[in-house]
């Protein structure tokens, strides 16, 4: 598959290319162009003159080419579904339910885009502005690079992609080199659909290189990165050197809390869906299990009941509902994580094996509150480690402890303990008597500390990619 830049699939300029394999099964898929730094320079100049041309189309046209798109997406979405299960490693009803999701974005960012309303400063609110009015508009902000990784990457894409392009920005894709094939279709899907050639391109290369020449280039205006904290960290210091803006969603190590009055049942079937969705790699998943001691026997033994049932298998099979990680490499890193834990003094109830890209649903019990996971280790796979807590006050001291804050959440059946819970959480959502992989795309999405910069959604991704302007109009009164 090509890049797509300046309105044409190309190649790169020195013809070399990346293989895409199917973790599940090692075959190859496809090959995308290594991206070269000229490839880039193109891109990027493309960009620039096309984001001033689509700037100029009215919103309720940008509408009706994003309706468009929407079409050509649901006449391929069986395509598109099984292209982004192979190369990611779903299984096929995920990936179908990924494609199902962009209809809903790009409708819901439309609308809001057509209610971008500015401001009026009415004269007289200060001594000496008696006679002056002031209004302000939305302005789009320009070239925007956009960072997407390799969990969600059709979701990411509908984030970033679409509030982009309807605020009247020129959006040039970066995708996971892992994954990059979907992302290249949906692409040339909307260029087909009407957006200005130029003004939606995709480059493909490895971060380290090509992710870097987009996000240091200085005629790229805002940086939205969905990735690793050590990643937005770089990328925030590479965006200082040009004062780029930055929008960073990044890494977390959710607590789920159980109190001692929680319904276990429900806490044990939000694993499923919080944990197991994606084989563990979601950023906001539940990723440490912090139990009531007088609940932890009974909420372990059911947890491992509900997810020994999951059924496994090939990523492209109907019935599959637990496929693969991303890679061989990504599934040996949570070996090695899950070794560790064991060796800080948990024990493994069920799970902790490995085939290639496949790693079996995990239950660790007894994991003491000092363990690497307990804290800082974000463990991207299919695992629960359980660690127990006396108080409550207790379980918000073990939760906060962590240098994250993307999401939480906590079952109780009394819902003033759960709003205190919720409360006192230092991060940038907390779900109640749900795990915490909650994101509609309406609700403002990001974390606190180390887990971002900013918000994604309906509510909040349109004041990152505009520039507010104020516009006077001096003496203009009697």
């Amino acid at each position: 598959m090509k890049m797509f830049i300046n309105g044409q699939a190309v190649d790169s300029s020195d013809g070399k290319v990346i293989d895409v394999i199917n973790p599940a099964t090692g075959a190859l898929i496809d090959t995308v162009p290594a991206a070269t730094a000229a490839d880039i320079d193109l891109a990027v100049a493309s960009a620039v003159t096309a984001q001033k041309i689509w700037a100029k189309v009215p919103v309720y046209k940008k509408a009706e080419i994003m309706k468009n798109f929407i079409a050509l997406v649901t006449e391929n979405k069986e395509y598109l579904a099984r292209t982004l299960s192979d190369e990611t490693g779903k299984p096929i009803c995920e990936a179908r339910a990924e494609i199902g999701n962009i209809p809903i974005a790009f409708e819901a960012f439309s609308e809001k885009a057509k209610h971008l309303y500015g401001s009026v400063v009415p004269a007289g609110l200060e001594a000496g502005q008696d006679k002056n009015l002031l209004f302000t508009q939305r302005e789009p902000i320009g070239v925007v690079a956009c960072i997407i990784p390799f969990n969600f990457p059709c979701d990411l894409f509908d984030q970033k992609v679409a509030p982009a392009l309807l605020a009247g920005n020129a959006a040039i894709v970066k995708p996971s080199t892992d994954n990059p094939l979907t992302l290249c279709k949906l692409t040339a899907l909307l260029a087909e659909a009407g957006v200005t050639p130029g003004a939606i391109q995709i480059v493909t290369g490895r971060g380290s290189v090509v992710g870097n020449l987009l996000c240091t280039h200085p005629d790229v205006h805002l940086i939205t990165l969905t990735g690793s904290t050590e990643v937005g960290i770089q990328t925030a210091k590479a965006a200082a050197e040009n004062l780029v803006h930055v929008a960073l969603e990044l890494g977390g190590n959710d607590a789920f809390i159980v109190l001692d009055d929680a319904d276990v049942d429900l806490a044990a079937e939000e694993v499923l869906w919080g944990r197991m969705y994606n084989t563990g790699q979601v950023c906001c998943a539940s990723k440490r299990f912090l139990v009531h001691k007088s609940r932890a026997e009974e909420f372990t033994a059911k947890v491992v009941e509900k997810i020994s049932a999951i059924k496994r298998g090939m990523p492209a099979d109907e019935d599959s509902r637990l496929g693969c990680l991303i890679s061989e490499k990504a599934a040996i890193e949570v070996e090695h994580q899950v070794a560790l834990t064991v060796k800080q003094g948990g024990e493994i109830i069920v799970g902790g094996k490995r085939d290639g890209a496949f790693y079996d649903p995990t239950v660790i019990a007894d994991v003491p509150k000092t363990a690497d996971v307990a804290k800082d280790m974000e463990i991207f796979g299919p695992v629960v480690p359980i660690i127990t807590f006396d108080t409550t006050e207790e379980a918000i001291e073990i939760a906060n402890a962590s240098k994250f804050g993307l999401c939480g959440c906590v079952f109780s059946v009394n819902m003033k303990e759960a709003f205190y819970v919720a409360n006192s959480l230092e991060c940038g959502g907390a779900v109640i008597n749900g795990a915490s992989f909650f994101r509609s795309f309406e609700m403002p999405f990001g974390g606190y500390k180390f887990s971002g910069i900013g918000t994604e959604g309906v509510m909040s991704t349109f004041n990152e990619m505009t520039r507010t302007k104020s516009v006077v109009l001096k003496n203009i009164l009697k």
